[in-house]
């Protein structure tokens, strides 16, 4: 019976460790990311393409294109230590990117909920290039 519970225990632990080896993911809404995109401390990561963020991004952003070739190169020179909060245009390349960046040993990691249209639709502002 011991043995059992041992089993058991250990696959518990294991099922909820599995799948990264860097730091966790927090979705959070436009007002939660607001905040955090505006500390100090945080880059704030654009995931769209070139064109996509020419036409509006979040101000003191930087643009890795998530579909482009060089995404996991370019990223991973990037210091992965620091906070990065990360967006795209409705949420989803920026969860498959912040994903990524996890797998590779980020540690600190925000994702807009809802992408820069959810942003601009609460009245955020976007700086045009």
């Amino acid at each position: 019976m011991r043995k059992i519970f041992a089993i058991f225990g250990l696959s518990a632990i294991l099922l909820t460790s599995c799948g990264s080896s860097g730091g966790s993911v927090t979705n959070q809404g436009v007002a939660d990311f607001a905040t955090t995109a505006t500390s100090a401390s945080t880059i704030v990561l654009d995931v769209r393409t070139p064109g996509e963020y020419a036409a509006g991004h979040l101000a003191n952003s930087i643009n890795i294109d998530i579909e482009g070739m060089q995404f996991t190169s370019d990223v991973s020179k990037l210091n992965k230590t620091k906070t990065y909060a990360v967006y795209c245009q409705s949420g989803r390349r920026s969860g498959i990117a912040t994903s990524e960046m996890s797998k590779l040993g980020f540690t600190s990691l925000f994702n807009l909920n809802g992408g820069i249209a959810g942003w601009t639709a609460a009245g955020q502002p976007v700086v045009l290039n």
